[in-house]
């Protein structure tokens, strides 16, 4: 039993970092493409705001999903850790490329903000059927 508690432990963690690899990558990408639109389209640093948050809650859909597909069970526990881990990750990723680390409130903020949207997606996916 000991064993079977181990691999489900595994299981979990992989799960979740499988989670937050996916958000994280999604996020790359949609990051690039708006880099791109940007290069073209004169937007406000307004709306540059709103779409970063769209990608937030995107990415980390996409990754609590990515997680709970199979074993549809904790949603709201994996999908917590995944919008809080993706959120720390983010910025870890992000203040690493403009090589500028500053704490602030914000990041706070951003990390409630990821671990409630991780949650709420994590009950929606838990429940959805196949």
């Amino acid at each position: 039993m000991d064993s079977t508690l181990t691999t489900s432990k595994k299981e979990n963690i992989l799960c979740v970092l499988r989670g937050v690899l996916a958000a994280i990558s999604l996020t790359v990408v949609l990051i690039l493409f708006l880099a791109l639109i940007y290069k073209f389209v004169d937007m406000s640093e307004g709306v540059i705001k709103i779409v970063n948050q769209v990608i937030k809650v995107l990415s980390i859909a996409v990754g609590v999903f990515v997680c709970v597909k199979k074993n549809r069970i904790k949603g709201m526990l994996k999908g917590s850790i995944i919008g809080a881990i993706y959120t720390l990750a983010s910025y870890l990723l992000f203040s690493i490329l403009i090589s500028s680390f500053s704490f602030s409130l914000s990041l706070v903020y951003d990390i409630i903000f990821g671990t409630l949207i991780g949650l709420i997606f994590g009950v929606i996916f838990v429940n959805f059927r196949k």
